[in-house]
């Protein structure tokens, strides 16, 4: 019979919907609000989630969000990438080497996370991007440790609807066929057409903090009901008055695809 941590590993292989809860955002933020003291955050993470996506260097310091047969997985991000430093006014979207998965595998790593920025304004840095993204992902292979492939465009604030989705339709679509085994990335406004045309789960973002609570689960509901394998939430599961209930409720709605009314109900939720 299976563990509660085998049963998590399908889900993220793609076997049934998975959620991810992501509080690696001090990598590129500092700290955050509900992620300044970070083995205080992992005592807000609920077991029932498959997995918990940090930095690196914060695996042995959230231990405790790994602990027990049941564990969630322990999601590590390999590379650093300074589209994401907003507060730093980074716009060149360069890729760096930051943790092999060898030194991350010793760190506790179950599962990679690989990003890739395309249409930065340079062919040579969309090449090394693309570099860099192959040869982290070939490695984590030799190792048997499965890739989720992160598909994050550049300036996407700045986007029109329309110009988002053609950037995730075409980019999701090359981040499976460089070998990862499912992909992260921004819900777009047909993204059923990002999902139809990938060969491996789409796990759908919670991106930027939501109003509500209920506007959060929607956005899953929907990620789902548009064939999402699963979804990852930070802000919007993190930065809640009971984090635990919110993330149950989550899983619930992407798993079994409850109504938010019905789980908004039962975990007393803010509406």
């Amino acid at each position: 019979m299976m563990d509660g941590r085998e049963i998590r590993l399908r889900r993220l292989m793609g076997q049934d919907r998975a959620v991810v809860i992501a509080f690696d955002h001090g990598l590129f933020d500092g700290p955050i609000p509900a992620m300044e003291n970070l083995p205080e955050t992992a005592k807000k993470i609920n077991p029932q989630v498959d997995g918990v996506l940090l930095a690196p260097g914060m695996v042995r310091h959230c231990h405790v969000a790994f602990a027990g047969r049941d564990r969630p997985a322990a999601v590590v991000r390999l590379n650093w990438n300074s589209v994401y430093c907003f507060a730093l006014n980074y716009r060149d979207a360069k890729g760096v080497y930051s943790y092999s998965p060898e030194d991350a595998l010793r760190e506790g790593m179950d599962v990679a996370l690989v990003s890739l920025t395309l249409q930065t304004g340079s062919e040579g840095r969309d090449a090394a991007n693309v570099e860099l993204f192959a040869r982290l992902t070939n490695q984590c292979h030799r190792l048997g440790i499965p890739v989720i492939g992160e598909y994050f465009p550049i300036a996407h604030l700045d986007m029109s609807a329309e110009e988002l989705h053609e950037h995730i339709y075409r980019g999701a679509r090359i981040v499976s066929e460089l070998g990862a085994d499912l992909v992260k990335t921004f819900n777009t406004c047909n993204f059923r057409a990002v999902t139809d045309t990938c060969p491996v789960p789409i796990l759908g973002l919670g991106a930027e903090k939501l109003p509500t609570q209920r506007a959060a689960l929607e956005l899953a509901a929907s990620e789902v009901a548009n064939g999402a394998g699963g979804v990852v939430f930070g802000r919007n599961a993190l930065q809640v008055p009971d984090p635990i209930a919110f993330q149950a409720a989550l899983c619930e709605v992407v798993r079994d695809e409850t109504k938010v009314d019905d789980m908004i109900r039962k975990y007393k939720i803010e509406d």
